[in-house]
This record gives structure tokens, sequence and C-alpha cells, in this order.
């Protein structure tokens, strides 16, 4: 599941100076709020996880594609992460290799017994004429590190997101058409969210976005600050194409510039209640240099 499900009690700071500890049994509200609230209730010092053992080796990878491959492609994604079990997650990439040419890429990570995540993955393999097939047993770190290379520090980004129920053909043939923009650092990343995450109520935390949906995100990259206003622009009229097939937003990928509606959007039916925890523990707002929740 999500990391603020697993989060067993925090200590915060809060703008009065008063050090308090979070927990289900303790400031209760104050605990709630965290779990998906960001930073608009206090510093946190320490945090309580849950832990699950993983690895330390895992299945899991990336099949690159041609672009030219995207429409099928991407609707192969559609069909394996909509069918995924809880040890599988399945991420999907429109970019440009380093150095070469654009490509489409599905990224797989498998959690279970690794002879039953060949057997689950086999579809995958089978399916069109990759350019290369990069899945099998690596360490569960290097997985973290598999995009790193990707994003190096240093380049100006902008970006646009949001949550998509279904990723329908029409919204799919919006997405390659308007890839077929994209800059040479820049990428069109699909993220999943299904299994365990789906089976939290959405009142039980502040993260009330709870069904099966796709996070969808325009990450656009440059190096040229002179370039910044013909990358931003671009990246706001790719979206503003997307937005008829988006509902709501997932709250760490909205951009500096997104409306206070949108930041209401992130938290759905929970964000009343958020405003109201706001009021009690930041009345004044001090902590809102964020995506900020005004006290109610």
């Amino acid at each position: 599941g999500l990391t603020c499900d697993n989060l067993l009690a925090a200590e915060v700071v809060t703008s009065d100076g008063s050090v308090l500890h979070a927990s289900e049994s303790t400031h209760e509200d104050l605990f709630w709020a965290l779990r998906g609230g960001g930073g608009n209730f206090g510093v946190v010092t320490s945090f309580e996880f849950r832990l699950h053992p993983i690895g330390p080796t895992v299945l899991g990878g990336m099949m690159l594609y041609p672009v030219e491959q995207a429409p099928e492609v991407l609707r192969f994604y559609r069909q394996l992460s909509a069918e995924a079990s809880d040890d599988l997650t399945a991420f999907a990439v429109l970019m440009t290799l380093p150095g070469g040419p654009r490509a489409v890429a599905i990224a797989v990570a498998w959690f279970g017994e690794p002879t039953a995540g060949e057997a689950v993955l086999a579809p995958l393999r089978a399916f069109g004429a990759p350019i290369a097939d990069m899945v099998g047993p690596l360490p569960y770190l290097q997985l973290q590190q598999l995009f790193d290379a990707a994003a190096p520090h240093g380049l100006s980004r902008y970006w646009k997101s949001g949550y998509f129920p279904q990723l329908s053909d029409g919204l799919l043939d919006v997405l390659v058409d308007g890839a077929a923009g994209l800059s040479p650092l820049s990428a069109v990343l699909f993220f999943q969210m299904h299994g365990a995450a789906t089976r939290v109520a959405p009142g039980a935390t502040a993260f009330a976005a709870r069904r099966d949906q796709w996070d969808i995100d325009i990450l656009t990259q440059w190096t040229d600050p002179a370039d910044s206003d013909a990358h931003v622009a671009w990246t706001r009229t790719f979206w503003n194409a997307l937005v008829p097939f988006s509902e709501g937003v997932y709250v760490n990928h909205l951009d500096g510039d997104e409306a206070v509606a949108r930041v209401r959007s992130a938290y759905g039916t929970n964000y009343d209640r958020l405003a109201a925890i706001k009021a009690r523990y930041d009345p004044d707002n001090l902590f809102r240099h964020n995506n900020n929740i005004p006290p109610a």
C-alpha cells in the first residue's frame, strides 16, 4: 500500500512550538491529517513506520519499444495493468532515449515468488517487437534507481499531472499525438494506482484517491533558461487536451501555479475536514509554502 497507510506514529512540531506525538491514540485528528495532507500542519521530526520484508532481489525492469508502436504498446499496457495482482506494478513511459530516438517503455516490478512472476510476465515478453528486454532479477535498490539517469540535477522542469479513471482509446490517441512533440529530455509517465492502496476507505486517511486509476504526468525538462516560456506553453497546451479525460490529481504532483480549486480536488471529500484541522494546529497558516490548505 501507500507509505502513508503504513505510518504508525509521528513526532510533530506545530506552529506554536509544541512537540506532539500523533498516532491512532494521541492527537488522532493530526495523525489522520498527516497521512496524505502534506506539510500543512507542522514539521515532522520523526516517523514510525510499519515495515514489510522485500528483496533483496526482485523481478523487474523495462521493455523498450520504438515510438511507432506506441498506440499498440499503450493498449497492451492498459490490459496488463488492469489485470495486475497486488504483486505486480506496471508503469509506462513515452520518452526520448539518451542520445537516441523516441521510444515507449513498459516498466514492471514483481514482488511475489520469482517463478510465478516469470509466468505472469510471459505475455509482456512475447508482445510486440521490443528494442530491448531489460526485465530480470535485480536488487531492489537498483529497481528504485531505474529512471534516475532521466532526471539529472540542474535541469529546468515544469509538469502537469492528473488522475485518469480509464485509459480510453481516445485518451491514448491524444497522448500519443501530444508526445510527438516531446523535447529530448521530456517524458509522459503513467503511474498505476491499484491493489492495497485502493482497499482503504477514502475517509480513513487524508488521502482520498482510493479507486483503481492512473496518474499521468507530462514532465518537461530543458537545459537553456531562454527556452522556458516555450516549454511551459507546450506543456500547458498538451495538458489542456487531456483535461476532459481527467478526474482529480495526486497532491504531490501538483505544480507551483495550480489554483486553490485544484488543491481542493486533490483531497476531494476530505478537504473540509483538513481545513478544520489546519485551523486547530496552524491557525495563522505559518506552513503555507506548499500545496496549501488554508485554515477554515
